[in-house]
């Protein structure tokens, strides 16, 4: 189709080379700037069993995080493996965006620990962004953590599952960082069972994510290979995301942006806890804001309610409104 667009592309940003997979039914359409989640763990792939329809409307550009993906790779300095320089990542990407489709702003939309980098890049940087887009926005993870926790107890003590409850019971979070290896070791899979994971009606992550991405047609076997050597790779203790992450209150390091800013967030969101990211976003300054809860998603809206996600996009993130925001 003339003016669409489908590239697998690697660019050099900060010193790295860092892949990108940019979609678009016409180039003449906004730019969307997709930063993933994780740490480490690309999004792209899920789009074969779950579209999110957004290229029809946006440039899209799934950037893969240097460490993680298309960006993994033996040349990578150990020392720039920190959350700084994803946020400095993020503003590079976005300026290379900026000049290549001749734009004067972008559309920023951060997923999961990409809300974290994300909103720190609107944060700093507002004047390239038209509106910023927080998915499974992070708030205070260590206190997402004790509110799944507490959730997933609750649930599966209403379905009379002994077993999982013994097993929560022996691996509690604690309430400081870092958090006890026994707790992660049983994190994902007491999440999903509670559906309260990737996705709400996704009950493993065996089943839902590990087995799907090896049946990716637009990877090769390699790229399969290093989206989950890029995984391992980000998550490393010596570089400390997670850490970082865990022991940062969003509500304190960012309380204010200058552009529009939406939360798009799934009713059984406890991987990032749903009512701390309702909370955070009613105290957040922003000159147009809305929260918008998805009845039947945890925490991935796009993919498992893309058709609202395209409404809110097209009604109100395009249009600097919040119409389609929850009113309460």
């Amino acid at each position: 189709m003339v003016g669409s667009l489908s590239e697998k592309i690697r660019v050099q940003i900060n010193g790295v080379g860092q892949g990108m997979i940019i979609k678009s039914k016409s180039t003449k359409n906004p730019v969307l700037l997709f930063v993933h989640g994780g740490p480490g763990m690309p999004e792209y792939w899920l789009t074969q069993d779950y579209p999110t329809g957004l290229e029809d409307h946006f440039t899209v550009v799934w950037w893969d995080q240097r460490g993680a993906g298309l960006s993994y790779g033996p040349n990578i300095p150990p020392s720039t493996m920190s959350a700084a320089q994803m946020v400095a990542d993020t503003l590079a990407v976005t300026r290379y965006l900026i000049q290549r489709f001749d734009r004067k702003k972008i559309y920023l939309m951060g997923h999961s620990w990409g809300s974290y980098i994300g909103i720190q890049a609107a944060a700093k940087a507002p004047e390239l962004y038209r509106a910023y887009i927080g998915v499974g926005q992070i708030t205070d993870q260590l206190e997402s953590e004790q509110a799944a926790y507490a959730y997933a107890l609750a649930y599966y003590a209403n379905h009379a599952d002994a077993a999982m409850l013994e097993k929560m019971k022996a691996a509690p979070p604690g309430a400081t960082v870092p958090l006890p290896a026994g707790y992660f070791a049983l994190r994902d899979q007491y999440m999903h069972g509670a559906g309260i994971g990737t996705m709400h009606a996704m009950k493993s992550v065996i089943s839902g994510i590990f087995l799907p991405s090896w049946r990716f047609r637009q990877y090769t076997l390699m790229e399969k290979v290093n989206l989950w050597r890029g995984k391992i790779y980000s998550n490393q203790s010596r570089f400390g995301l997670w850490d970082t992450m865990l022991a940062t209150d969003m509500r304190q390091k960012i309380t204010a942006l200058e552009i529009p800013v939406y939360f798009l967030h799934g009713k059984f969101d406890y991987t990032s806890a749903y009512p701390l990211a309702k909370g955070y976003l009613e105290q957040l300054k922003a000159p147009v804001k809305g929260f918008y809860t998805f009845d039947n998603s945890a925490h991935s809206p796009m993919f498992e309610e893309p058709g609202r996600t395209i409404a809110i996009m097209l009604t109100d993130v395009v249009n600097g409104a919040a119409s389609l925001a929850d009113r309460e």
